[in-house]
């Protein structure tokens, strides 16, 4: 299996969302911000998380994106299956029509890996990356970073 930029950038602005969200709903702008990822992007990842039932919008002044599920109801897993990655490191997705419509020598083995993948990534909540001392350290840093681009902003306004 080869995790895309699709799924990477998926998991990286959930996190970002945990890591904001009792501060209320996050918006796409903030999240692309602190993680350089393109507003557009996220605008597509997010309909597909909205529509898989882990965030929700909300709308008017102050809007932007919440959990719709706790922390701890969220895997890695249901996140990169939310925008369609598919966790399979077979040839035939799965299939077992590698060579010749049938499975190859090989086949079982990328299937018993493929599981070990998956159930690796379902293992993993956000709530479990939430508590990583690593992960605390570069969401402080990333915020930092973002208070103070603000500021200069503000400045450079003036």
């Amino acid at each position: 299996m080869r995790l895309t930029t699709k799924g990477r950038y998926a998991v990286t602005a959930m996190l970002d969302l945990a890591f904001h969200y009792e501060k209320g709903p996050v918006t796409l702008t903030e999240i692309s911000g602190r993680q350089s990822i393109s507003l557009s992007y996220l605008e597509q990842l997010f309909a597909r998380l909205r529509k898989a039932g882990l965030v929700v919008g909300v709308r008017g002044p102050g809007g932007g994106y919440r959990l719709k599920k706790t922390l701890e109801a969220i895997s890695i897993a249901d996140i990169v299956i939310a925008v369609d990655e598919v966790i399979d490191s077979t040839n035939c997705e799965g299939k077992g029509d590698c060579q010749d419509d049938l499975p190859c020598l090989t086949h079982h083995l990328w299937v018993g890996l493929s599981r070990h993948i998956k159930d690796y990534l379902q293992g993993i909540s956000l709530s479990d990356l939430m508590l990583r001392k690593e992960f605390q350290e570069v969401a402080g840093r990333q915020d930092k970073k973002a208070e103070q681009d603000i500021k200069l902003d503000l400045y450079m306004r003036i």
